[in-house]
C-alpha cells in the first residue's frame, strides 16, 4: 500500500449554499451538502481552508467588465440569465468565493502550504465565456485561476476537463493561447453542442486545444483509454508547470443530465492517471454532477487519490 504522504487542501463555503437557483433545479446546494456530509470521514487528512473574496480586477482577468456589472445586477434583482443559469441576491457574492477558492488554492500551493487542492464550489464555471454566463455558470472560475497561476509564476497551465459537458466558455477564453493548454474529454451530441474533436485553437492557439467525445453509453472502458493512452503524451510534449481539473461527475452512471456508464470504481482509476501523469501542483474544481449521493461518493474517492 502507498503512503498517504500529500498535503490536500479542501476549500469551501458556507456561501455557496446560498446560492439559490429554486425548486427543482439540478445545480442545487444539496450537491455541496452531500460532498460536505461524505467526505466528513476525511476532514482529519484534508488542510481545511476557506476561500477569499475577489475583486472585480480578478474576475476581470477573464471576463469583461459589462459581464461583471450584469451579473451583479442580475443578482440585486433576482433576475435569471436564462432558463437554466439562475441568480438570486447572493448569488454574485457566492460566485466571487467560488472565484477565491481557486486563487486561495493557488497561494497556498505557491507558499507551500498544501501541494494539492479540491474546491468544492458553486456556482461551477466552465461554460461561462468571457462575455456570457451560461449553462448554470457564472464566472469560469478555473479559467480566472489559470490566469492567476501565471500571474505568480505558473507560466505554462493546463486545464483538463472531464466534465461529461463539453467547457466551451474554458475553449473560448483560450482559443488562441498557446501557454494554456485546454484538455476535455466529453460527451457527444450533449449541451453545449461544442468541443469537435477537429477543433484545436486558433493562431499561437491550434494545437493548444484537445477534443475527445464518448459515444453515449460508453463505459469505463472507453473514459480510461481517453486517460491512460491519449492524455499521457499531451502532457510530456507540453509540460505544464501546474495542472487545473474541471471536476464535473455528470459522467457518472446515475446522472440524469447524462447517458454515460462510467462507474464510481472508472473516475478513481480516472484521476489516479491524471495524478500519476506528471510531478506538478494539481487544484481540482467542482463543475458538474447532479446525482446527490453519487456526487458526494465520487468528490471522495477523488479526494482520497489526491491524498497518496
Amino acid at each position: 500500500m502507498k503512503n498517504i504522504n500529500k498535503k490536500v487542501a479542501y476549500i469551501t463555503d458556507e456561501i455557496y449554499l446560498e446560492h439559490d437557483t429554486g425548486i427543482a433545479h439540478p445545480e442545487s446546494k444539496e450537491r455541496l451538502i452531500a460532498i460536505n456530509n461524505t467526505v466528513e470521514t476525511l476532514r482529519d487528512r484534508l488542510i481545511v481552508k476557506h476561500p477569499i473574496w475577489v475583486s472585480k480586477e480578478i474576475l476581470n482577468a477573464v471576463h469583461s467588465m459589462e459581464h461583471i456589472e450584469n451579473i451583479i445586477e442580475a443578482s440585486e434583482y433576482g433576475t435569471p440569465i436564462d432558463q437554466d443559469t439562475i441568480c438570486s441576491p447572493l448569488s454574485y457574492r457566492a460566485a466571487t468565493k467560488a472565484v477565491g477558492a481557486g486563487i486561495a488554492a493557488l497561494d497556498g500551493i505557491n507558499s507551500g502550504e498544501f501541494e494539492r487542492a479540491f474546491c468544492a464550489v458553486r456556482p461551477p464555471g466552465h461554460h461561462a465565456t468571457p462575455t456570457q454566463a451560461m449553462g448554470f455558470c457564472l464566472f469560469n472560475n478555473i479559467a480566472i485561476a489559470a490566469r492567476y497561476a501565471q500571474s505568480i509564476g505558473y507560466k505554462k497551465v493546463m486545464i483538463i476537463d472531464f466534465d461529461v459537458h463539453h467547457g466551451n466558455g474554458t475553449q473560448d477564453t483560450f482559443w488562441e493561447d498557446n501557454t494554456v493548454f485546454y484538455f476535455s474529454s466529453h460527451q457527444a451530441f450533449a449541451y453545449p453542442g461544442t468541443g469537435a474533436e477537429a477543433h484545436k485553437g486558433e493562431g499561437k492557439g491550434k494545437g493548444y486545444t484537445a477534443n475527445f467525445l464518448m459515444m453515449p453509453e460508453s463505459t469505463d472502458s472507453e473514459l480510461l483509454d481517453i486517460y491512460q493512452n491519449d492524455l499521457p503524451p499531451i502532457i510530456d510534449t507540453f509540460n505544464p508547470d501546474i495542472i487545473l481539473v474541471s471536476a464535473g461527475y455528470d459522467l457518472h452512471e446515475s446522472d440524469p443530465l447524462a447517458s454515460l456508464n462510467i462507474t464510481t470504481k472508472g473516475i478513481r482509476q480516472m484521476v489516479r492517471g491524471i495524478l500519476d501523469s506528471v510531478n506538478v501542483p494539481f487544484v481540482f474544481f467542482l463543475e458538474g454532477g447532479y446525482d446527490v449521493n453519487a456526487l458526494g461518493e465520487n468528490v471522495k474517492v477523488t479526494l482520497e487519490e489526491m491524498l497518496i
